[in-house]
């Protein structure tokens, strides 16, 4: 069965360009990306890798760790690694793991045998510090991620998981943001003393909270 929002993130091990990895000790209690890639030494896999690099910095600020997956062995890892530095101008900053009999590619359902019954196709998920999963993004081999999309929902998820708030269509950081239902217009009130804008009862519309 596919894993779904909620689900707790199944752990395993594997060597990585960093060395071993256990992923939920990994974590520990972090924000996580996990995203995986069809085979090494493909342009699109190469041109993401090179722009995750140069993200880290805003994962760090985040408190994310980025984590890399390719279905092959870990010694062609470093000849890649190389392609990208020299391609993309940025070295490979986080683990890429190696996945080579696609133990983890089949535990995290990456691998669509309507698609490829041997490559996985781009997957992502992210994963909270409770490790439970709270997104996951699934692109065609051709296709490249829009990892700027993955930063702005990371945004997301964690401003509602700190200040109970939703955000609308198109929402960037530092716009205006709506209180969840279940938070009511009394406890809105404490959370929010200049008030709120509620085009409707159920839409109240609020300054994003900072912190």
């Amino acid at each position: 069965m596919a894993l779904q929002l909620g689900d707790i993130a199944p752990d395993f091990e594997a060597q990585t360009t960093k060395g071993p990895l256990k992923f939920h000790d990994y974590i520990d209690g972090s924000w996580a990306v996990l995203f995986s890639h069809p085979k090494n030494f493909t342009p699109v896999c190469t041109t993401e890798l090179g722009y995750t690099a140069k993200l880290k910095p805003e994962f760090d600020k985040r408190g994310v760790k980025v984590v890399g997956l390719s279905v092959d062995a870990l010694n062609a890892h470093d000849k890649w690694a190389q392609d990208i530095k020299e391609t993309q101008g940025y070295s490979l900053n986080f683990p890429l793991i190696a996945d080579p009999d696609r133990k983890i590619a089949n535990l995290y359902g990456m691998i669509h045998p309507n698609a490829s019954d041997s490559l996985t196709v781009r997957s992502v998920f992210v994963i909270g510090p409770d490790k439970k999963i709270k997104l996951t993004l699934n692109y065609p081999a051709s296709t490249g991620r829009n990892f700027d999309e993955i930063l702005r929902v990371i945004d997301s998820l964690q401003l509602t998981a700190k200040h109970q708030v939703a955000t609308p269509v198109n929402w960037h950081y530092g716009e205006d943001v709506i209180i969840v239902p279940a938070v009511t217009d009394e406890d809105a009130k404490k959370k929010y003393p200049a008030g709120w804008t509620a085009p409707r009862p159920y839409l109240r519309i609020v300054a994003q909270p900072r912190g």
